[in-house]
């Protein structure tokens, strides 16, 4: 049989896009392992879970709202994830922490990445104006939070990793505020660099057994929490800051799926104690 050129070109083209298939499945492959993002039912965390869910990984999501759990699983399942399941989770207190870990254990029977996202966006434009009530209930969550979840997660890691079964990776979202002062907002500032702390800490400690601790540090992203995204809030952000951004534009979510990936896969397994900048080159500018 003689082949066409127009044929044998579709032919070459479709083995080209099979070929690329694989190979970046090889890398990128969260096939098998399990990643549970806190407050992973929008914004940045539901951005991180479905670049884990795109390369078909399983999925669990923590998260306060029921109607918004369920809506993150369909988006994540028609993403191509394995099994995508949610729990109503308040981090902010360590008892719920636990339990949330005893059910995914029981459902999945392993955790492989976890990623400590939940927070809050700051309030006040002042420290003079922050009362103490506010600054403790927001460390409740974005600290307190964080750690318990973290030190939850690395505890079923180390056990498999003993076990015989090495690695994991865990991951606590940080801010630009880690490298720079941010006025009124220092509730958020200090629950940042503290998580940052708390990772850089794990990443020396259960590097033995292969468990590493990364930092992804958010430039300016735009999410539900700030409004429509053609509201005058966001409008008024990419006015002003997007012309300051190198790359000319404010996050999304989405900018978040392919540092998911790695981080989960084993593509990323020689990367700890590092902060990854997402920010559209905001650092870096003159």
């Amino acid at each position: 049989m003689v082949l066409s050129y127009n044929s044998t070109a579709r032919l070459a083209e479709t083995v080209r896009r099979k070929l690329e298939d694989i190979v970046g499945k090889r890398l990128f492959d969260c096939t098998g392992k399990v990643t549970m993002v806190t407050g992973g039912n929008g914004g940045i965390g539901l951005g991180f879970a479905m670049g884990c869910a795109k390369m078909g990984g399983d999925i669990a999501i923590w998260a306060r709202s029921e109607a918004k759990n369920a809506a993150a699983k369909a988006r994540l399942l028609e993403a191509g994830a394995g099994r995508v399941e949610t729990y109503v989770v308040d981090v902010s207190t360590e008892e719920a922490v636990l339990a949330g870990y005893d059910q995914l254990i029981r459902d999945f029977g392993r955790i492989d990445c976890v990623f400590a996202n939940s927070g809050a966006s700051p309030k006040y434009n002042s420290v003079f104006e922050m009362p103490t009530s506010h600054w403790h209930e927001f460390q409740a969550v974005a600290l307190h939070g964080a750690f318990f979840t973290l030190r939850e997660g690395a505890r079923h890691m180390k056990a498999r990793a003993v076990a015989g079964e090495r690695g994991g990776s865990l991951v606590g979202c940080g801010s630009l505020s880690l490298f720079q002062g941010l006025p009124g907002k220092m509730e958020y500032a200090a629950s940042k660099c503290a998580v940052a702390a708390v990772i850089r800490a794990l990443a020396v400690e259960l590097g033995e057994f292969g468990i590493r601790a990364n930092v992804v540090a958010p430039g300016l992203i735009i999410t539900p929490m700030m409004g429509d995204s053609d509201g005058p809030a966001v409008k008024h952000l990419e006015g002003v800051y997007g012309p300051q951004i190198p790359l000319k534009r404010l996050g999304d979510p989405e900018d978040f799926e392919g540092v998911g990936a790695y981080l989960c896969s084993d593509a990323s397994s020689f990367l700890t104690g590092e902060t990854i900048t997402i920010d559209g080159g905001y650092m870096v500018r003159p």
